[in-house]
Parts: C-alpha cells; structure tokens; sequence
C-alpha cells in the first residue's frame, strides 16, 4: 500500500463537482487518506445536495470557507469552472504559507495558468498546473495528465503510487495548459460539429444514411455510437465547453490566428445551454442521440415532460 501519512495532512479540494467527486472516489479506493473540500455551492437549493450526497459517498470531509480549507488541508487542489480558477486563486492566496502546494486542475489558457502561478508563488507556496487530457470519467484518478510548474515533480512522487498517470512538461508553467487547450479545438469541435450534423439530419430523418456514408469515407468508426457519447457530453457540459472555447479563442487572437472553428465551436456548445437541455434531462446524459432529437423538437414546440416522467 503506498504512503499517504508521510505528508501528514489531507488533500482539499477548491470546488466538489464532478471531476473533483470522481478523482477522489478513485483515489480512495486506491488506498488514499483523508480529503477536505470547500465549494461555494454546499448549500445551494438543487446543486448543494448532490455535492453533499458525493461528499458523503467518498468521505470527503465539507468545509465552509477557503480559510477553513486551507486551516486543514497541506494541499490544495482548485477543480472549479474555468471561468472562477483565476478568483480561486485569489481567494486562496491570503491563506498559502511555504509548506503549501496549490495545483489548479481548470481548463484555462497557457496565459491564465501563468497569471495563477505567479500569483501563488509569490505566497512561498509551490505551484503545479494540471492538465487533464481525458474527460475524468470513466478514467477517475488514473485519467492522462500533463503537470507542469515547480511543485509538479514533488505532485507526481505523491500522487503516482495511487495510480495517478502524470507526465511532467517541465518547471516552466503554461505548457501543458497550451498542450490541452489547443488539443480542444479539436475535440470539442468535434462535439459541436457531430451535434450540428446530427440535429439536421434528424429533421429529415437522415441520420442513419448520413452515419452510413461517414463509415463509407472513414471505415472503423462506430459514428451512431460516437453521436450518442459526444452529443451526451454537449448536453452535460455546453454551458462551461463554451466559456473554455471562448478562451481558447481569445488565447488564439492573442497569438495571430483568427479563432475561426473555436468561436464556431463556443456558440455550439452555448446553444445547448440556451435551448435548455442539461435541465430537461435533469442533469443527467441523454442515452443516445435518438433522445437529444427528441428533446429538442419538445423543447422547441414548447411541450415538455419532466425529467422523471421521461425516465
């Protein structure tokens, strides 16, 4: 069994959604120790339960302020929207002594995680930026990640025991952030782009001739079966894939390229928050794309089921 108790204090967490929920429950099975977790939304009527529920189920120890956290934790791990990890990093800052190691988990721009780590090192405390390269699940704490900063060398020699896959990109912070966010123009286009194809076909009843002739033009591709997992993840995560399309267009901008397919992608995404459909399904994947077709021709005729009564 590998040795969590040499570092004596847990492990908190900035922030208890669903990659934060999934590594830990991975990492606990694994034979980690103790883990604490502060976020914001602990008590928030619809959102507060479920953080509460995968608390108790990992025996993940809520905690009610930054203060609080940093009191119990010797590590701390920021897993919120790539919108708040720049705030979280502030609001954390005040409480980071030398003996601390602050690793932002958020898919944000090369720029951003500099900000972030300047930011906490000037606190004393180490720095590591993480880019996870997989959804969390189903990998759960073994997803690919890249690290990067001058605490990601000492992050892996705890850490990899557990079963964690973390390859270093070096002391320099920015890396493995630019590795991951401009490897989203591709995957999360192809989101975007199925959705789209997908959504129009459905009007015609084309679908099943369009994945017929995609499997002509590339052989060995299930495309039903790839519909049915990417159109799930817009469904889940448009609403935050957008806002990390939007910096990743603006990191674009910033270097020269004209963000033509990454700001594509954003109003994409975006659409799937706008039009309602992580709430129709109550927050839950669609099973198939035969169930998102059908979601949105109810949405858009104004003629809509609970989620429960759909299920």
């Amino acid at each position: 069994m590998p040795d969590w108790g040499r570092w004596n204090r847990p492990v908190g967490f900035v922030g208890f959604g669903e990659a934060a929920f999934h590594l830990v429950r991975g990492l606990r099975q694994a034979g980690a120790g103790e883990f604490v977790a502060y976020d914001i939304h602990t008590h928030t009527p619809g959102r507060g339960e479920k953080i509460q529920q995968r608390a108790q189920e990992t025996g993940t120890r809520l905690v009610e302020s930054n203060a609080e956290l940093a009191r119990a934790a010797g590590w701390i791990w920021s897993a919120v929207t790539s919108d708040q990890a720049a705030a979280a990093a502030s609001q954390n800052a005040p409480y980071l002594t030398a003996d601390r190691l602050y690793a932002d988990l958020n898919s944000v721009s090369p720029a951003v995680k500099q900000a972030i780590g300047r930011q906490i090192g000037a606190t004393g405390a180490r720095f590591v930026e993480i880019a996870m390269m997989q959804p969390v699940p189903p990998y759960g704490h073994r997803v690919p990640i890249l690290a990067g900063g001058d605490g990601a060398e000492e992050f892996r020699e705890r850490m990899a025991p557990f079963g964690m896959r973390i390859e270093i990109t070096g002391a320099e912070v920015g890396r493995a952030a630019a590795t991951k966010m401009f490897r989203s123009i591709m995957i999360k286009g192809l989101e975007a782009l199925i959705t789209e194809c997908v959504l129009a076909a459905g009007r015609y009843g084309a679908e099943q001739g369009v994945f017929a002739s995609l499997a002509e033009s590339y052989p060995g591709v299930d495309w039903p079966a790839l519909a049915d997992y990417m159109i799930a993840r817009v469904v889940e995560h448009g609403e935050r894939r957008a806002r990390e399309m939007e910096e990743v267009a603006e990191t674009l901008d910033s270097i020269g390229i004209e963000p033509i397919m990454a700001s594509a992608t954003a109003r994409r995404q975006e659409w799937s928050a706008q039009v309602g459909l992580k709430n129709y399904f109550g927050g839950e994947p669609p099973k198939n794309y035969r169930e998102f077709l059908q979601a949105v021709a109810e949405l858009e005729s104004g003629a809509t089921l609970s989620a429960d009564s759909r299920r």
